[in-house]
């Protein structure tokens, strides 16, 4: 089992850290390698603003300095060694700033010439016993001295240049590594995200699946919640609902099943008593004594209908009650509800279309007979006086399709899904003449379920048309145990 915070926030909250964690270190090298590149530049352009300007105050003083010896030479006075002297301060400083440059071994060595060669000079020019042919050769000298500085200017050019090329190399390589940082990164965050996404999911879907058991009235599995205490414990309330829940609908099938076993006995009483009068055992009856005693018969026939429903539905949810197979004649066990439902075929004035083909499948003929009488019933009690029911069995495959239509108001789209829910009566359940219990089409989907079958609705909202889906069985031989042979019939 991972191992999870204590609460669902703290979950999110190492989340989010640990998926941050790798973007930020990644952040912090690329500045770091960003100021480092910056330091670098800074340096850089420092050392070449300070070698150009040395390199340009070189060129300048040599010529300077050449000019003032060429005075003191021509007019022989010794008061301009003052003037020299400051150009040769100069000179100096700049080749003082020269040599903390990261200057190469030939510059250095040009730059100690310039300074050693300049010495001779300035102690020839300071002597005032120097002869005139060792003075104009010093004042040569200052041509060797300018092409020194010029040499060293070309070199303090081709300084910056590498610099800059080092700059770009070392741009290029930030950038290099940049890159692989994201890519090498990128799987991590990858796996970081995937991973917290599963442990945050986890226990989520086993709640939505907790959920929808319970919306199913599915009471049989326990809660089980994994990850923080927070949603372990929302787990545990949710398995205490569903326990909450089944008490619950074990009570109300208790009460289902002992209401309805203690409403037949004075229903049985009740109907005899109306069979009794309707049979004239009691004496002759006046026409409207004997519509009154129709009316009670018709009507106990309708509440029994309804008690029995009640019973189904309960024996469907307090177990799920076997399914006793044996050979079932489609046409015989449709017409067996017709005769049943005759009386309240009649009073509506309906009429039947009934297109049932010569099959036979191997399925438990009771519960058959329920779902064709509940969806006849439920046709009768929608029917306007004077319409049609439709009803047709045919062979679709491996499968028989049963076929209830009416042309009553229909069954809305958003409703579709609800009329197979218990005690469910749609929103036109109000108009029925009959009331029903709600019941009728959830007990034909519980038992069109027990033989692998389903039940559905069909069509739009012109008229209600319900199809079950029951599986052929095979026999012993291998053959599947329907045989067609298409015949229609019309009962008034």
């Amino acid at each position: 089992m991972p191992f999870y915070p204590r609460s669902f926030s703290k979950l999110l909250l190492v989340g989010f850290a640990l998926v941050a964690l790798p973007l930020m270190f990644a952040l912090i090298n690329n500045a770091i390698s960003i100021d480092q590149l910056g330091n670098l530049s800074q340096k850089a352009v420092y050392q070449a603003v300070q070698a150009t300007q040395n390199s340009r105050k070189l060129a300048e003083l040599i010529p300077a300095m050449e000019r003032v010896a060429h005075q003191m030479i021509i007019l022989g006075d010794q008061g301009l060694l003052d003037n020299y002297e400051v150009h040769r301060k100069q000179l100096l400083d700049a080749a003082s700033e020269f040599s903390s440059l990261p200057f190469d071994t030939e510059q250095r060595n040009a730059l100690r010439e310039i300074v050693r060669e300049e010495e001779a000079i300035y102690e020839l020019l300071a002597n005032p016993s120097a002869r005139p042919e060792e003075l104009q050769k010093a004042v040569r000298a200052f041509v060797v001295l300018g092409e020194r500085a010029q040499a060293i200017n070309q070199r303090s050019n081709a300084l910056i240049d590498r610099e800059v090329e080092n700059m770009r190399a070392t741009a290029r390589q930030a950038q290099q590594i940049t890159l692989w940082q994201l890519l090498a990164l990128f799987p991590v965050v990858m796996f970081l995200v995937v991973g917290f996404t599963i442990l945050i999911a986890r226990p989520i879907r086993q709640i939505d699946a907790a959920i929808r058991r319970l919306g199913q009235a599915d009471f049989s599995a326990k809660v089980a919640v994994g990850g923080p205490e927070d949603l372990q414990q929302l787990g545990q309330r949710l398995d205490w609902m569903r326990e909450r829940l089944s008490d619950l609908e074990q009570q109300k099938n208790r009460f289902l099943r002992h209401m309805s076993h203690e409403l037949k006995t004075p229903l049985t009483a009740l109907r005899e008593g109306a069979e009794l009068l309707s049979e004239e055992v009691v004496g002759k009856l006046t026409p409207e004594q004997r519509e009154i005693a129709e009316i009670l018969r018709h009507n106990s026939i309708e509440l029994q209908k309804l008690i029995e429903d009640l019973l189904s539905f309960g024996a469907s949810q307090a177990h799920r009650p076997e399914v006793e197979l044996e050979r079932v004649e489609v046409r015989r066990a449709v017409n067996r509800v017709i005769e049943d439902q005759k009386l309240a075929l009649r009073a509506k004035r309906l009429q039947l279309d009934v297109d049932v083909q010569d099959l036979t499948l191997s399925a438990d003929s009771e519960k058959v007979r329920v779902m064709l009488d509940n969806l006849v019933s439920n046709a009768i009690k929608f029917s306007p006086p004077g319409g049609t029911i439709r009803i047709s069995a045919v062979r679709q495959g491996e499968h028989i399709e049963l076929n209830v239509a009416d042309d009553g108001p229909g069954i809305a789209s958003d409703e579709k899904a609800l009329v197979f829910e218990p005690f469910y009566r749609g929103r036109h359940a109000a108009d029925a003449l009959v009331k029903g219990t709600g019941i009728g089409l959830s007990v034909v989907r519980d038992y069109a379920q027990m033989h692998g079958g389903t039940a559905e609705v069909v069509g739009g909202t012109a008229g209600a048309h319900i199809r079950v889906r029951l599986p052929l069985t095979r026999d012993r031989a291998g053959a599947v145990e329907a045989t067609p042979a298409p015949a229609t019939e019309a009962v008034r």
